[in-house]
């Protein structure tokens, strides 16, 4: 039973509850016309501390379409925060006015500490580098759909590998998944953090490989998984203009591609995909898009106990 439950974590869900909220997203799919409504009376608080524009959106779109509504902010100098109320405080208040809270944050663990001092639910919507839980539910729910499974594939993960939670969040849960192998690509200034290959992979002894060139490797690969090189998690602007052009997906390198490959990104994109590479069959990102829109509906649903 997840009523009541919050999601700081892809690991805080087992693989039955997991499936249990795909299981109902294929079904808001199939009928939605079933779910208009099930959250009437429902409030979502949309606390975005950070800019977004997908995570927020599709948060507030799912509301609306289980009948629920939005109340929040996406800009905190707008707030009390401006004013140095501490993030117990403000979870606390927004407790008292909403039923399930989607947070933001900058900085990593913020959500965690919100969950401790909440009495209603909070969906982690973004950690600083750390964590991004309901990104990660999109991403499985898009590869369960178009592959048919979340098994015995090999992931490709190419870009950003350091600062990207997107990437952390996705190898945790797809760790748990069976014969799962990951071809990790980078430039060595971002490749995976340690505590990814050590109590992730290594601990667990799932097969993964580091490497530089993307043409290499991407004839071996199931899922190619491309994120951009995150210029607001630099320090130096320098190494941002350094690194920000590694590595960028175009029909010459998909010509080398597996025929079904599936190809994701969790948005958004700066140029690391080509264009040209829209109109490719294999490219799914704006169904990823669309996909996240449902899972964030069932699980709001599942959370506040309504679905």
């Amino acid at each position: 039973m997840l009523k009541g439950r919050s999601l700081i974590d892809p690991m805080d869900l087992s693989l039955d509850e997991l499936e249990e909220v795909f299981k109902l997203a294929d079904n808001i799919m199939e009928r939605p016309e079933d779910y208009q409504r099930v959250a009437f009376g429902k409030i979502l608080a949309a606390l975005f501390y950070e800019p977004s524009t997908r995570t927020r959106l599709s948060f507030e779109t799912a509301m609306l379409r289980i009948g629920g509504q939005v109340v929040g902010f996406s800009e905190p100098n707008s707030t009390s925060v401006s004013k140095g109320e501490s993030l117990a405080d403000t979870i606390r208040t927004v407790g008292c006015y909403a039923d399930i809270i989607a947070m933001r944050h900058p900085k990593e663990g913020a959500p965690s500490i919100a969950a401790r001092y909440s009495e209603i639910p909070v969906i982690n919507a973004g950690d600083g580098g750390h964590q991004h839980p309901t990104q990660t539910l999109t991403d499985l729910l898009t590869i369960r759909n178009i592959k048919g499974k979340l098994t015995n594939s090999t992931i490709g993960i190419c870009g950003d590998l350091k600062f990207g939670r997107t990437v952390h969040s996705l190898i945790k849960a797809l760790s748990r998944y069976e014969s799962n192998r990951f071809i990790l690509i980078s430039p060595n200034e971002l490749k995976i953090p340690d505590y990814i290959k050590k109590e992730i992979l290594q601990k667990n002894n799932i097969e993964f490989v580091e490497a530089n060139k993307l043409e290499d490797v991407i004839p071996s690969l199931d899922i190619l998984y491309m994120t951009r090189v995150q210029k607001e998690r630099f320090f130096n602007e320098e190494d941002y203009i350094r690194l920000k052009d590694s590595y960028i997906l175009d029909k010459e390198k998909l010509e080398a591609a597996k025929k079904d490959m599936v190809i994701l990104h969790p948005l958004p994109r700066v140029n690391e995909i080509a264009y040209e590479v829209d109109d490719d069959a294999r490219a799914c990102y704006f169904k990823q898009a669309k996909f996240g829109m449902y899972v964030r509906m069932a699980l709001m649903a599942k959370l506040l106990g309504v679905a």
